[in-house]
């Protein structure tokens, strides 16, 4: 039941419904985000729920249900949004749901207090399913001669071990609760890395907070962000790290390793950008943080996207039109990783360089004496 599960739902009212659940030890917790079509008449809704087991079937009564004011975002009381509507609209406080779930659909019906009506079957997110992203199969030379095409800046590069879709480190522990995230991990997080770096971090102000997350990221801890350089040639640097000369020798023609482009500065003139991670609406948005104790940020022209949306790929495809592509793939050979990290130390972009300190200094010195 843990994942993702978007689609729609009808009954007193219609629209889009996102339900994020993460796991406990003995049940299921997690939020209903009801965005209504008829956003003038029906607030947008948030409902807490969790099961009482992790049985495939399951009737619960949900815990505080929230309406979302139509100006922030944010949850709020229903006293202080309820001007924004129709006086005849009544907020309910709880529904009772019943519902099942099995590999591929998420089924509920609800009732409220104030007798309000609704049903869904709701598809599970395809983050785990392979790449749908037809990839451009390039050799490393015509990579580069691609490159010149380009306009820099306007384009991101993330480099993969393998073309697989697009989706945070936090979605692929196969959490989807950003609120639990927020609320649990983060305050735990702070509390014991605030002892062990020079600056405190006040997550008060968004561009420490933004600094402060993406500081875990980049030092391995699973965030809502995604990691994005404007350069191709680190991109390159990183879809081939960790593969050994020994693993690219012995690779089939097949083996590959991706590259992904996105157009960064049509979609921020296309979509607007949320700087609120648990908006109850899906998004995908793209940042700049300042690096406060990342000495990496610079030297890896890192740029960051960060979402409430475990199927990424599927999500930015959506968007698209036959005339516009936000997001498209290199799949280059892994039998080409020599010679690409040999041209990629000329042009200076090492370990050692990307990583300031002595693990970068060893990695590329490993990489140079022992050629692995």
């Amino acid at each position: 039941m843990n994942g993702q599960w978007i689609g729609t739902y009808s009954g007193s009212a219609d629209g889009a419904i996102v339900v994020n659940i993460d796991e406990r030890e003995s049940n299921y917790q997690g939020v209903a985000y009801l965005l209504p079509s008829d956003h003038k008449t029906y607030p947008g809704t948030v409902a807490y729920f969790r099961t009482t087991n992790k049985d495939a079937q399951f009737n619960l009564r949900t815990d505080a249900i929230q309406p979302i004011d139509p100006t922030s975002g944010n949850t709020a009381p229903w006293e202080n949004v309820k001007h924004h509507y129709p006086e005849i609209v009544a907020f309910s406080q709880y529904a009772d749901v019943v519902g099942s779930w099995n590999s591929d659909f998420l089924t509920m019906s609800w009732v409220s207090d104030t007798g309000e009506t609704g049903n869904c079957v709701l598809p599970r997110s395809k983050a785990e399913s392979p790449s749908e992203l037809v990839a451009l199969e390039k050799d490393w030379t015509a990579y580069k001669q691609d490159l010149a095409s380009l306009k820099g800046r306007r384009f991101l590069f993330r480099g993969q071990n393998g073309p697989w879709r697009l989706r945070t480190s936090f979605h692929r522990t196969r959490r989807a609760d950003i609120n639990r995230f927020l609320q649990e991990d983060i305050q735990v997080l702070y509390k014991h890395l605030s002892a062990r770096t020079r600056h405190i971090f006040n997550l008060q102000i968004p561009d420490e907070n933004g600094a402060f997350f993406n500081l875990v990221q980049h030092h391995g801890y699973p965030t809502p962000l995604l990691d994005w350089t404007y350069s191709p040639y680190v991109a390159a640097f990183f879809a081939y790290r960790g593969i050994s000369n020994e693993k690219a020798a012995a690779a089939r023609t097949t083996d590959k390793v991706r590259i992904h482009v996105f157009d960064q500065a049509q979609w921020k003139l296309d979509w607007r950008q949320i700087f609120l991670l648990n908006f109850p609406g899906l998004h995908f948005t793209i940042g700049e943080f300042i690096a406060v104790e990342n000495e990496r940020m610079i030297p890896q022209q890192a740029a960051s996207t960060f979402t409430n949306i475990d199927d990424i790929e599927s999500y930015i495809k959506s968007k698209e039109l036959d005339t516009k592509r936000y997001l498209w793939a290199y799949d280059l050979p892994v039998r080409d990783r020599s010679q690409v990290i040999r041209d990629l130390s000329y042009m200076g972009i090492t370990a050692g360089s990307l990583f300031p300190g002595l693990d970068g200094a060893c990695e590329e010195l490993r990489e140079r004496n022992f050629e692995l």
